[in-house]
């Protein structure tokens, strides 16, 4: 019991989580001492702050930070609304992988390589594929 008293609250969060686990696991833990904010609204507050910080960062190496945090931010919203964040990006992961493909397919039939579609095209088969999924 002397051992657990001496760990950390977060200790027994493995390193081996995904990123996205390990964060929600991290700010899960910390508000249930009471470490988070009462409303949402600060938590939506701090995720325009992270990105604002992004976008003036003054080189690489701050921006990755910055992201970083972004990214943390982003997970503590997901938090609050009770999802999980591993779960939400996997889906969105397989609905890109899925409109993405019916892009492919239209370049196949049109017997035009990707590359040479523009950005205006492509798009425009991306919401052919959103609308086919309603």
């Amino acid at each position: 019991n002397a051992e657990k008293a001496n760990k950390g609250l977060l200790d027994g969060i493995p390193l081996s989580f995904p990123a996205l686990a390990q964060a929600q696991s991290i700010q899960d833990r910390a508000a249930r001492v009471g470490f988070d904010w009462k409303e949402i609204e600060p938590v939506v507050q701090k995720v325009i702050e992270e990105f604002n910080e992004v976008k003036t960062a003054p080189n690489d190496e701050e921006r990755a930070k910055e992201l970083g945090d972004l990214l943390f931010a982003v997970v503590n919203l997901v938090r609050w609304y009770h999802v999980d964040a591993e779960s939400a990006l996997r889906g969105t992961n397989v609905k890109f992988r899925r409109r993405f493909a019916y892009i492919e397919q239209k370049s196949q039939e049109l017997g035009k390589p990707m590359q040479e579609m523009s950005l205006d095209e492509m798009d425009g088969y991306w919401n052919e594929a959103k609308k086919l999924e309603k």
